[in-house]
Parts: structure tokens; sequence; C-alpha cells
């Protein structure tokens, strides 16, 4: 494969009715979209990052705002339990007192009759008022204050929990995101190694097809006879013009050599062929005038010349910017060329149309 490959190469830019290198700008055209979407997908992956710190940030905040509310919760129980105690107490100190019909005033001072004992129960009743009065107060303070810190926490929590619920929603979006993008990078993967599989297809394919070429042109010199001048082998006189006219004589010479792409081996050498570009630049180069193996480059180094002043010798283009075609003005109605595989260089009436883009003259 590497000498095919390598001959492919050199020949590319001669006038070969195959795949042109449109298959070339398709990969280059893909190559292109997928590395838009590499960056895409990193761009997507940085955002990940970015969001995934964002929602940490916030479950952090929703963690720390539900511990202050336990907290506060924890602080007013506490409270309750206290003043429920105290309640308790005295509750417990009556009760008793009623159940023993008084006996508990020698226990407790605040139930006796004992007018020397009324000033110590007095004293009792508004230390245990007063401590059952503060508990209670305190309560009600807590109690206000938790209900203020509950709002407030609540109201924090509600934001919180929508601030990780939206952060979480913008992580699946991301995360789609990205793998809309992977899978996209995966399908123009695949359709890069199609384009380049069938690129070397076509290559593979036009090589082949340029031995089939060669050996059709030596069953061709086989077949003719032996006899002096009509042999391929036979080296073409040199023409007795100069300038067009002398080109058209060389050209004219080398009628019957077989198309061989990448060709320009006129009669008398080993593997006599010529493709388009190579009759024309052989051709133009036995009177002096080097031409380009390329017929979009033979165009580009030729003055345009109106159909109304053709001369013989000029050269017509075909295809864009003469990419795809070159044949050599002979006389009125009239060209030569070397066309496709499978046919020899030959003159032939003058093609106007089938992509034709102009004349020049070297």
């Amino acid at each position: 494969m590497v000498p095919v490959m390598t001959l492919v190469t050199v020949l590319s830019g001669t006038v070969f009715l195959v795949t042109r290198p449109a298959s070339g700008d398709a990969i280059s055209s893909a190559r292109a979209q997928a590395a838009a979407i590499e960056s895409q997908l990193a761009a997507a992956q940085n955002e990940m990052s970015t969001l995934s710190q964002q929602y940490d940030a916030a479950a952090a905040q929703l963690t720390q705002i539900n511990s202050s509310i336990a907290a506060t919760k924890a602080t007013i129980e506490a409270d309750q339990r206290q003043v429920n105690g105290d309640r308790s107490t005295l509750s417990k100190a009556a009760i008793a007192n009623y159940v023993s019909d008084g006996s508990a005033s020698s226990e407790n001072p605040i139930f006796s009759s004992n007018e020397k004992t009324i000033g110590a129960a007095t004293e009792y009743n508004q230390i245990a008022d007063g401590d059952i009065n503060v508990a209670m107060a305190n309560l009600h303070t807590a109690e206000n204050t938790l209900a203020a810190q509950q709002t407030q926490l609540q109201s924090q929590q509600g934001q919180a929990q929508q601030a990780v619920a939206t952060e979480q929603a913008a992580i699946t979006r991301n995360a789609q995101e990205v793998q809309t993008q992977k899978n996209a990078l995966a399908q123009e993967n695949t359709q890069i190694a199609t384009l380049v599989a069938q690129q070397q297809e076509a290559a593979v394919q036009a090589a082949a097809r340029q031995a089939a070429a060669q050996v059709a042109a030596a069953q061709l010199e086989a077949s003719l006879p032996s006899s002096p001048g009509s042999s391929l082998n036979d080296a073409a006189p040199p023409p007795t013009a100069s300038g067009g006219l002398g080109a058209v004589q060389a050209a004219e010479s080398q009628l019957g050599v077989p198309y061989v792409w990448g060709g320009e081996s006129p009669k008398g050498s080993a593997d006599p062929g010529f493709d388009c570009s190579g009759l024309t630049s052989w051709s133009w180069g036995q009177v002096g005038v080097g031409l380009p193996h390329y017929s979009g480059a033979q165009m580009a180094d030729s003055a345009p010349v109106p159909l109304s002043d053709l001369e013989p010798g000029d050269l017509l283009f075909y295809g864009p910017g003469g990419s795809e075609h070159v044949a050599m003005y002979v006389g009125p109605g009239t060209m030569i060329e070397a066309p496709e595989t499978g046919q020899s260089v030959h003159l032939t009436g003058l093609r106007l149309g089938y992509g034709f883009v102009g004349a020049g003259r070297p």
C-alpha cells in the first residue's frame, strides 16, 4: 500500500475521472466540526465543576440552618421541662396537704395554720410564686423567641432548599448537555472514519484503474503491426512549426497513445501514456513552453482567450478553475484530448458544454 499511496499523492494534481478532492474537504469539515464539539464539551465539563461547588455550598448552608432549628427547639424544650417541674412540685405539695387534712403543714410550712410560721409560709409562697413566675416569663420569652427564630429559620430553610433544588436541576441539565456533546462527538468521529475509509478506497481503486490502463496499453501495443512508425515505441517526429501550431503537431503525433492517469510519456518511451494535462504539458513543452502537470494550474498560468479569438494550441478548460479537464484546440470545430481511462489520445468535436469554463493561451 505504501507505493500505491505515494503514487496517489504525487499524481493528485492530475485530472482523472475519479472522486475529486471534495472528499478531503468533507473530512476537513468533519474534523473542524469535531473540534468545535470538543470545545463545547470542555466548556460543559468546566461548568459542571462550578455547579458542583455551588451545590455543595447550598447543601452546607441547608445543613447549618437545620442544625440551628434543632438547637433552638432543644433550648425551648429544656425551659418547658423546668417550668413543668416547678409546677409539679407545687401541685404535689398542695395535694399532699389536702389528703392529710392539714398534717402536711408539719412538713411544709406553706400549709401551716400556726401564726408563728405564717410569716415563713408567706415568704415561702412569695419565693415559690416568684420562681414560678420567673420560669413562666422565661418560658413565654423563649416561646416567643422560638416562634420568631422558627419563622426566620423556616424561611431560610425554604430558600436553602430551593437553592439546593435549583443547583441540582442545573447539574442534571449540564450532565445531559455533556452526554449530548459526547454523543455528537462520537457520531462526528464515526463520520470522519467513514470519509477517510472512502478516500482510501477511492485511491486504491484509482491505482487499480491506472494499472489496468497500463495493461490495456501493453495489450494494444502487442496487437499493433510491427511496421516502421506504427508502434507506440517508435518515437514521434518533432514538430516542424513553433508556438501553438507546433504544440498541435506534437499532440497529433501521439494519437492512439492510451490514457494513463498521471502519464506524460510519449511514443518511444517504455510505457507511453498521457492523462489530459500530461498531453497538453508535453505538447507545449516540445515548442519550449513549460506548463505544470495539472489542468487547474495550467488555466492559472494561461492568458484568457475569448472563443472568437481561438487559435491552434489554445487550451480548453472544464470544471471550476479548470480543475476537472483540459483539451487543446486544433481548428474550427475540432480539439484533441486524452479523455479518460479506457480511451486514447484522439481528435474530437469541440465541446463548449459539459462544464466548459474558458480558454487560455500559454
